[in-house]
This record gives C-alpha cells, sequence and structure tokens, in this order.
C-alpha cells in the first residue's frame, strides 16, 4: 500500500457529484422512513416520552464519538424546547463526570452498535446509580438496547458512505429520532412561541418573538399637528423628527389623518396658487396605517410589507402614541 504525503495533491477522480449527492439523499431519506415505522412499532417512544415529563431533574445525553456530537445536538433541542437537559461524554463519565448525573435525572445513551466499549463500560455504572435509561441505537439487540429501560429504535441497513464505514445514515437517523422526541415533549408541555422567545431572546428569532412595538416607537419622537397647522409648521414637525410624517389630531386629541413627506412632494407639484392658505386638513390622508403599541415588532413589518410604506402609526388604548419606522426595525435587524 502507497503511503501519499499530506501534502501531496491528489488529482480527483472523475465521478458524478450530482448523482452521488442524490443517491446520499435519498438513503438517509429512506432511513428516516425506517426509523419511523419503527417508532410507531413499539410502545417505548410513548413510554420514554411520559417518563420524561414526569422528571423532577433532566436528561442527561451521553455517547461517544459522532454519536457524542448528536447528543450534544439534541441537549441543545430540548434546553431550547422547554426541557432541562445535560451532555455528558461517555469516555469521560468514567473520569468524574459521571457526578453530574442526580438520583432524578434520566439518562439517554446514544449509540449505532450498542456495544462500544465505553458503552459496556458506563451501563452498569448507571445502572447502580438507579436512573432510568433510555437506549437510542441501530442495533435493537445490542447489550445497551438489552439494559436499557427503554429502546428508541433508528435501524440503518447500510451507511451512505460507499464503505458502509462513515456515520452518515446512522447519524442523521438518531439526530431526527432526538428531534421527534424534543417535538413530542415541546408539545406535550404546551411550550408556545412566548415560551421559545424567553429562551431564546438573542438574535433575529428572539426579538421577533419579544420585541414589541411599544419598545421601538418609545425611542422616537411623536411629530404632530392640529388640523389647522399651516404648511410651514407641517414641514417643521416632519423634518424636525426625522420619521418623514407626521399625525394630524383633532381637536379632542384623536387621530384625524397623516402628513408624510410623500404627501407634500404631491402637493408642490399640483402648483397650488397660494401655499400660504394651506392647512394640514388640507392634505392629511384619513385612516393612516396603524398598530397597536402592545403588538409585536414583526407584526409591524408585515403589515409596512404588505402596505410598500416606510411607517405606521401607533396607537395606545385607540389613541395616538408616537410612529415605527422601517429604520427602526432595521436597526434591530428584522429585515
Amino acid at each position: 500500500m502507497s503511503t501519499l504525503h499530506p501534502t501531496t495533491p491528489v488529482a480527483p477522480a472523475p465521478v458524478d457529484v450530482l448523482a452521488v449527492a442524490r443517491h446520499v439523499l435519498h438513503e438517509e431519506a429512506a432511513a428516516l422512513y425506517d426509523v419511523a415505522e419503527a417508532v410507531a412499532a413499539t410502545p417505548d417512544f410513548a413510554r420514554c416520552v411520559a417518563a420524561i415529563l414526569g422528571l423532577s431533574g433532566r436528561v442527561v445525553v451521553t455517547g461517544v464519538g459522532k454519536s457524542a456530537h448528536i447528543a450534544g445536538k439534541m441537549v441543545a433541542t430540548l434546553n431550547g424546547t422547554g426541557t432541562p437537559a445535560l451532555f455528558m461524554h461517555a469516555a469521560d463519565a468514567i473520569h468524574g463526570d459521571l457526578g453530574m448525573i442526580q438520583a432524578q435525572d434520566f439518562v439517554v445513551a446514544i449509540s449505532k452498535s450498542g456495544d462500544t466499549p465505553e458503552i459496556k463500560v458506563l451501563v452498569p455504572l448507571l445502572r447502580r446509580k438507579g436512573v432510568p435509561l433510555a437506549a437510542l441505537v441501530s442495533n435493537a439487540d445490542s447489550y445497551l438496547a438489552q439494559q436499557a429501560d427503554y429502546v428508541l429504535h433508528a435501524p440503518v441497513a447500510r451507511e451512505a458512505c460507499p464503505h458502509d464505514l462513515a456515520p452518515t445514515t446512522s447519524t442523521t437517523a438518531a439526530l431526527a429520532l432526538g428531534d421527534a422526541l424534543a417535538v413530542c415533549l415541546l408539545e406535550s408541555r404546551q411550550f408556545s412561541a412566548q415560551d421559545f422567545a424567553r429562551l431564546h431572546p438573542g438574535g433575529t428569532l428572539g426579538k421577533k418573538l419579544y420585541l414589541t412595538v411599544g419598545d421601538l416607537s418609545r425611542q422616537n419622537q411623536r411629530p404632530r399637528v392640529g388640523l389647522d397647522a399651516p404648511l410651514r409648521e407641517v414641514l417643521l414637525e416632519i423634518s424636525g423628527k426625522r420619521l418623514g410624517a407626521t399625525a394630524v389630531l383633532d381637536n379632542e386629541g384623536g387621530l384625524a389623518g397623516i402628513i408624510t413627506d410623500g404627501d407634500l412632494r404631491r402637493m408642490l407639484g399640483g402648483h397650488l396658487a397660494d401655499l400660504e392658505t394651506v392647512r394640514a386638513r388640507d392634505i392629511l390622508t384619513p385612516a393612516p396605517a396603524t398598530i397597536g403599541i402592545d403588538e409585536f415588532a414583526a407584526e409591524a413589518l408585515a403589515r409596512m410589507q404588505a402596505r410598500n410604506i416606510t411607517q405606521l402609526v401607533v396607537l395606545e388604548s385607540g389613541q395616538f402614541a408616537g410612529f415605527i419606522h422601517l429604520h427602526d426595525l432595521l436597526r434591530e435587524g428584522l429585515v
């Protein structure tokens, strides 16, 4: 066997990469169908969900090799959807990490074969602690499956790797089954979008779920004029408060309409004879687009996009409370 130096360039073999890619994806998709059928064929999955829902502790997910990476992702998904979880590397468990497992916890061990040396060392230690154990395995006849209280079967006939060696289909199957478990727990807990937002306050996703119109509009000035305000006052209000518009309020303080900088351009293009006689009531647009101060900022964006406008009048208890502008949403990264 020849040994190539790591830096020696190797001429690529003539491969139909699109055909290979399609083959891999079809192989993995077919495996997921088999996993779905396996879940339906045994009561263990539903029993496992019920056991986790009744926990007072956490779900500890463990694995070794590529299964450890899948375990880490599963932990992240569980934590993000309302099920407290911890990751424990199976190889590190016998070097002190086993101490993270408490009597009220639940362990999910991920292993394709269910017969790896690390798993065979770990399982008796878990049994000694008396914690419930679920085996997420491809081999339902393995040591791990036989020792577990619950078997989450992810059958895989072969890997998508042409040598049937590199973990590909098996890790996809384990990943998907972990997602199924997390979503079943999420729905059983009636975990809402607002719950999700509380756990994901950072980034655009979190902002879409918790940032309200009032959070943004209260930072803006509140341009407004009366119905009889002269054109000069309207111009100063729009330009001075830099929101591209001003509200027009009636004598009782109610919203009569809006004047935008576009309205002003159209008016000036009409060649009015005497601008000194123009009043706000003459150029306002009645019934402007509005939004409540407690609605989500993401809804404000949707309304602006639907109407192809750049600002909305904000109302609080039906009364004028300011403006929210497209620039506010851009600044928060919602656009």
